[in-house]
Parts: C-alpha cells; structure tokens; sequence
C-alpha cells in the first residue's frame, strides 16, 4: 500500500548548502519513515570558497563525497540533474548509464550558482569560471604551462567582488612571474568601508596586481579583452568573475523565480508556487531579517539551511517551526595567505566604517573555511542524536499539499 513507502527527501546539489542539509535532516528524522538521495554532479566536495587558490596552485582538500556521508544512511547519486517536474514531483537526471528519474515527496533544491559568462561576447568561449572545479582546474593548468614557459604570461580578472580579489590577489601572490590584472566596474572595492578599501589598494600595489577602475569589458577573445573604453589588454588566461548566474532548471521546471532565476520562497524557505519544494543556498530568493535579499555566499547557504531543515523536520514530524535567524553581518576577503579583510555589515546592507585587515583577517578567513569543511563532513556534530519519527502518512498530505497548488 502507497502510505507505507517511506517519505522521500531528495536533495540537488552536494555544496556547502546541500550537503549540510542533507547531513542534518539524516540526523533528525527517523530512517523508519524516511529516505534522503543526495544528487550531485561529482564524486567530491567542493570548498567553492578556496577555489581561487586552487587555482594558484595550492594544494586543496576534496574529500569524497561517499566518505561525508559514509554511515549517515543518505543514498548519493552520482549524476546532474538536468530537469524538474514539481507537477508530477520527480527529478531527470543523467549520468554515465544514461540516467533517469527519481520521485520525490520532499525536494531540497540546492543546485547553487556559476560565475555569470553568458553577458559578454566569448566569454563562454575564453574566459575561465572559478565557480566550479573542472573549470578551475583547468585555468591552473593554464597557468602552470604559462609558468613552465618561462618568460611570464598575463592574466586578466574581470569583476572586483570577493572572488575576483581573491582569485587576483592569490593568483599575484602564489606565481609571481605572471602579471595580473584585475578590472574593476566601479572604484575598487566599491562596496568596502574607505579602511578596507585603502588597504585593498595597497595589498595589489605590493603584490604587484594592475588594477583598471571604472572599466567595463565588452567582449573577451583567445588572448586578449576588449573594454568598452577602447583598451585593449593582452591575456594568457582571461578569469571571469563578473557576477554569478543560477541555474535555469528551475525556471524551466515550472518554480516560481525571481528574474534571475533565484526561486522564491515564504520565510521558512518553501517555494511559493510547490509546497513541498524548499530551496537554500545561491538558487533561492530569500529576504533576510533587515528586508533584504541575502547575497548569493558560503554565509547564507549556512543561514537559509538552518532555516529549511527545522520548516521540513517540523512540518513532517507536527513540530512548531521555529523562525531562524537570516542574516549578512561580515565580508571575509583573502589577500593571499598572509593578508586578508574582516568588513562588518550593517542592517542596511552596508559596510560599516571598521575592518580588520592584516593577517589576523587572514588567519581568521582560514578557521571560517576550515570549519565549512569540518561541518560539512561532520553536519550532525553536538546535535541530540534522537531521530524524529513522521506525524502523518507522509505520501498522502504530500500529494494533497501539491494538488492544493496546482
């Protein structure tokens, strides 16, 4: 009979957000009455947030997925997923046998972001993503034979959020025969206190990083970038982190999105258009404490997280949800490995006029990314080990919630 199936928690995406999840909800619910299947593309987690050292060629720890979730009980399925059908709650995905569907009765869309290539003219083409790790890989690659060339090489970073500082600064720092470039859309740094930002300016003076303020790019060729200003800038390696994109599957699924793609949810993180979809991480449109939306960051997949897990497990098990907190308060930003800035945020989305920089802000940015990782692999440390048995027969409320909405 169909109520005695057990309740399926399927969970897109093995990132910070999706893995933490999945590890946790395996931690509180009752494996009598549930399954969770984790789908990712790759066998390993990726520390997305050390990506651009990586890429500098720094040594950086994967561990197996299977290994994080060795004993959890959580079933992972080693595929991407390349449709949903929230009408008739399964997920399409492709793998190296073909592929195939999975049903679910509760989905956990954690399917994150890449960097944004589709703006500019051959930057699919030329230009290298540090989002995702085959990408990454392969720029450090590039760099290594720029490097075995011996007479130096140009690299060309477009976009001065974190991501393109760091990838700058620590690419500057780790191949010092190679000239870095980092073009900027505003003032350096636009969104640092005037602290942080003189410090900023002054860690790529001494690494020796050029930077082009108030440039934008407008197409990106095999060795070369073209700005909107005229300048020509020669380049061995073009890295494009000028903004991130989120998947269209969701879009394409059916989901309610914002005009980015981001789904959109009620406070708890549950689709507004599928009561049975919850979204975290970079893929979900979630307005924070201070009313507004939370930055696509390792910060908020923590905090969007936290706040699905207590909405699923109390919806299933008839507990009160609580309300966590969502919130952005700090920017962590490397300046290689011995440099770095604290920035505070305030309730308006803005950089308070203090910041830690030095390497205190350095070494604090490396516990964060150290304790990411430990609680990834170790989600359900110091939490109650009592596992939450289901309320209801969960199929039936499920299916009765989804019609409801259709």
């Amino acid at each position: 009979m169909k109520h005695h199936m057990k309740h399926r928690i399927v969970v897109l995406g093995a990132g910070y957000a999706g893995a933490y999840a999945a590890g946790i909800l395996a931690r509180r619910l009752s494996p009598a009455d549930t399954e969770i299947t984790v789908v990712n593309a790759v066998p390993d987690f990726v520390q997305r947030m050390r990506m651009p050292q990586l890429v500098a060629g720094q040594e950086i720890e994967a561990p197996k997925l299977a290994d994080v979730f060795a004993g959890r009980g959580i079933r992972l399925r080693l595929a991407r997923v390349t449709a949903v059908d929230p009408e008739r709650q399964v997920v399409a995905v492709a793998d190296a046998d073909g592929g195939g569907e999975l049903g679910y009765d509760t989905l956990v869309y954690a399917l994150g972001s890449h960097g944004d290539v589709q703006k500019v003219p051959g930057a699919i083409e030329h230009a290298f993503d540090v989002a995702a790790r085959p990408s990454a890989l392969r720029l450090c690659e590039r760099l290594d034979s720029l490097g075995r060339r011996g007479e130096g090489g140009s690299v060309v970073v477009v976009g001065d959020g974190l991501t393109g500082i760091e990838t700058a600064t620590e690419i500057a720092e780790s191949r010092p025969g190679l000239s870095v470039a980092l073009i900027a859309r505003k003032q350096l740094g636009a969104r640092l206190s005037p602290g942080a930002r003189s410090h900023l300016r002054r860690a790529c003076d001494r690494l020796g990083v050029t930077v082009l303020e108030h440039t934008s790019v407008e197409a990106v060729e095999a060795t070369r970038v073209l700005c909107a200003d005229g300048t020509t800038l020669d380049s061995d390696a073009t890295v494009w982190t000028a903004g991130f994109a989120v998947n269209p599957i969701a879009a394409d699924g059916g989901l309610e999105v914002t005009e980015n793609g981001q789904i959109v949810v009620d406070r708890t993180m549950r689709s507004v258009s599928h009561p049975n979809v919850y979204a975290i991480g970079d893929s979900v449109h979630a307005v924070a404490d201070n009313g507004r939306p939370l930055p696509m960051s390792c910060a908020s997949a923590g905090y969007t997280s936290r706040q699905a897990i207590e909405a699923i497990v109390g919806r299933l098990t008839g507990r009160k949800i609580l309300h966590t907190k969502l919130v952005y308060t700090y920017n962590h930003i490397s300046l290689g490995r011995r440099d770095g800035i604290l920035q505070t945020i305030d309730d308006e989305g803005q950089a308070k006029p203090t910041y830690k920089g030095g390497f205190k802000a350095a070494r604090v940015k490396s516990g964060i990314l150290t304790m990411a990782l430990w609680a990834t692999s170790h989600p359900t440390f110091g939490l109650p080990k009592r596992k939450h048995r289901l309320t209801t027969a969960p199929d039936a409320s499920a299916k009765k919630v989804g019609r409801v909405s259709a």
